[in-house]
């Protein structure tokens, strides 16, 4: 699962993490959030209400190693609070503090900031967290409008650490040292079977692309010998 403004091409194909894993005989299930890549678009924030919708129709019967990345890894955590028996093993990236300490006024602001690009207002004059955001937006293929409407979409409700315990396969945390949402120990420590590796000198956007991290997500997988 990618995250916002990413896709399964852009995110996981491009990056050559799909290929490590049909090296080791694993075949990949590519889902892409409702908003982004080969899914339907809607320009409705009431559409991205909940976004675990495509994830449960995407997955097989029998349980899957799962890997979600940001607003994928997000929503992968939410399926599996809901659907624990669907899943064997899951990492979850880019995630940490924000479970538990989440600031809605962020996405605000960076939708706000993609309107305001929208209507002419320059890239430089926004905050530098939000520039980012919205210089990822816009690479080419992505609905701007339909990734501001990802932002504004209603809130899913807080998650709360009884909720998380639900989730008792093996979960790797995967969070980078210099991330917005770091650190992710908190949030690893509410799994039964939970635990947190550190990224070093890895930012929000870099996460799927650390060797560190693909290191890391293949030995949790099994998919090559330690």
């Amino acid at each position: 699962m990618h995250g916002w403004g990413g896709s399964f091409a852009t995110t996981w194909e491009q990056s050559g993490f799909t290929a490590l894993l049909a090296d080791a005989g694993r075949p990949v299930i590519g889902i892409d959030l409702l908003g982004h890549g080969t899914a339907p678009k809607p320009h409705d924030p009431e559409a991205y209400r909940d976004l675990t919708e495509r994830v449960v129709d995407g997955l097989p019967d029998e349980p899957v190693d799962a890997v979600g990345f940001s607003l994928g890894a997000l929503t992968l955590l939410r399926t599996a609070v809901d659907h624990p028996d669907r899943f064997h093993r899951v990492v979850l990236a880019g995630i940490g503090r924000n479970v538990f300490d989440r600031d809605v006024s962020g996405a605000q602001q960076i939708a706000d900031g993609l309107a305001a690009v929208r209507d002419g207002v320059e890239l430089a004059s926004l905050a530098q967290q939000v520039r980012l955001f919205v210089q990822y937006a816009q690479q080419p293929g992505n609905d701007v409008d339909a990734l501001e409407a990802v932002m504004r979409r209603p809130s899913g409700g807080d998650l709360a650490p009884e909720d998380i315990a639900r989730v008792t396969c093996p979960v790797l945390v995967a969070v980078g040292d210099q991330d917005f949402v770091f650190p992710g120990d908190e949030l690893a420590d509410a799994f039964p079977d939970g635990r947190c590796t550190v990224l070093r000198r890895t930012d929000h956007f870099a996460t799927p692309e650390s060797f560190d991290f693909i290191d890391a997500t293949l030995q949790f997988l099994d998919a090559v010998p330690d």
